[in-house]
């Protein structure tokens, strides 16, 4: 009942980030407060670590059976078929990606992913020359697997999860997404 009614205070008052939510008033009192007060009547140490919004004109979630993972999917069409919504926020939780386009992955992991490239060319025998070009096809790879919207889509692995949304509406196509895993 805490976690629901935190959660309904949060989005009543759309807000976007952790410190935001510890500062709402609950039932007159303020979040991080109610948070110490259920410590003290279960003995059990808690707290209110991650929140994280999305806004988009179409949004679903996922979570997946054992209730440790989970995905939330925005979309840029309000229309969106709650299955196909549906299918790419199992996408997310399954295939794990970085960012839902080549073009979000931020530039350290480009470069990082570049150099490791390039080291495994040379660690190859390839010649110095051929580095870059080598690296340039291996990164085309890692955004290949590593973004949503370039991902093999699971269902049918003959099309990307682009393409399948394309061919729902050529217009569809992903906004954001958060993916959450909880540890033991």
């Amino acid at each position: 009942a805490l976690t629901k009614s935190i959660l309904d205070a949060a989005i009543e008052a759309k807000a976007t980030d952790l410190e935001t939510v510890k500062a709402l008033v609950v039932n007159g009192t303020p979040v991080a407060n109610l948070i110490v007060d259920e410590i003290g009547k279960t003995g059990e140490k808690m707290e209110l670590g991650y929140y994280e919004a999305i806004s988009a004109p179409y949004t679903t979630a996922y979570i997946h059976p054992g209730n440790k993972l989970a995905t939330i999917v925005g979309f840029n069409l309000a229309d969106t078929d709650y299955q196909v919504a549906h299918d790419v926020a199992m996408q997310a939780a399954a295939m794990s990606p970085i960012a839902v386009s080549r073009d979000e992955v931020p530039a350290d992991v480009v470069e990082k992913e570049l150099e490791i490239a390039k080291d495994k060319a040379r660690q190859e025998g390839k010649k110095e020359e051929m580095l870059d070009k080598i690296a340039q096809g291996r990164l085309n790879k890692f955004y290949q697997e590593a973004t949503l919207l370039n991902q093999a889509f699971v269902k049918d692995a003959k099309q990307s999860v682009r393409a399948y949304l394309t061919s729902v509406d050529k217009d569809l196509t992903v906004t954001s997404f958060i993916r959450f895993t909880l540890n033991d």
